[in-house]
């Protein structure tokens, strides 16, 4: 009686961690290059308890009884966004894999899908968040018309100059297990021992996506999914609560039997 009250509760906190989940992605149905998330469960760890076929029947083999469930970690889901037309020279999205490298303030580097960027006084590419990338060239405070090739390629307009400029090449890293990278916050990610190092190539090339000028990345959220997942999830919530209400009501039923 005591394992299904336990059963019960661990179910109400997994699928309470399940509907926090959901919520937040709906939450952020319409943030720029917003990833998803899914709560990942596993079994408690068992116990052998031992069965009979029969009265008169031998032992069987001890079965395996599970003891609840866990949250093993939540997950984000790298599915592309569609992409939405800005015409803002300085708003790029990724066309397939990659994340843009950012140099955040402590010296650790982070990774981005959000390509919202603007220029520093320097002239450097930064991020909404004022941290630059981790490929570092200067845009000419005089400089006109930046373009950015799908390959990655910045080139503008200088005074002085007859043709357009090459102010650098853009690049975009890439992991062996995305999924595994660590939610920072306003569209930052870590890597971790799970993602793996991070591997860098030009858009285009071994497997990275290419560049959109002028357009950003949606988020990737399905609302009407997400709808259909939290009513699930709620129904799985109380069910689980129901079994703890019952199992609480057949330990009271026991209890006074006992005092009677």
């Amino acid at each position: 009686m005591l394992d299904s009250i336990y059963i019960a509760a661990t179910g109400i906190g997994a699928q309470q961690t399940r509907i926090d989940a959901i919520s937040n992605d709906v939450a952020n149905v319409n943030t720029t290059a917003y990833k998803m998330q899914r709560a990942n469960f596993e079994d408690v760890f068992y116990r052998r308890a031992a069965q009979r076929s029969g009265d008169s029947a031998p032992l069987a083999l001890p079965a395996p009884v599970g003891l609840g469930v866990a949250v093993s970690g939540t997950q984000t889901i790298f599915t592309p966004g569609s992409l939405t037309q800005t015409n803002n020279p300085l708003d790029l999205a990724i066309s397939g894999n990659g994340f843009f490298e950012v140099q955040m303030s402590d010296g650790a580097t982070a990774y981005t899908r959000l390509g919202s960027l603007g220029l520093d006084e320097k002239g450097e590419l930064v991020t909404q968040g004022g941290d630059p990338l981790k490929v570092r060239f200067v845009v000419p405070s005089t400089a006109t018309a930046v373009q950015v090739a799908a390959n990655g390629q910045v080139t503008a307009n200088v005074a002085g100059q007859a043709n357009p400029v090459v102010l650098g090449t853009l690049e975009l890293a890439n992991f062996v297990n995305p999924e595994g990278l660590t939610p920072l916050g306003s569209g930052l990610y870590a890597a971790t021992n799970d993602s793996g190092p991070a591997f860098q190539a030009v858009p285009g090339q071994e497997g990275m996506g290419t560049l959109s000028q002028g357009y950003l990345e949606s988020s990737n959220v399905d609302l009407t999914s997400e709808l259909v997942s939290l009513t699930l999830a709620q129904q799985a919530y109380q069910l689980s609560s129901r079994v703890l209400q019952v199992s609480d009501d057949i330990l009271s039923t026991i209890t006074n039997f006992r005092r009677s």
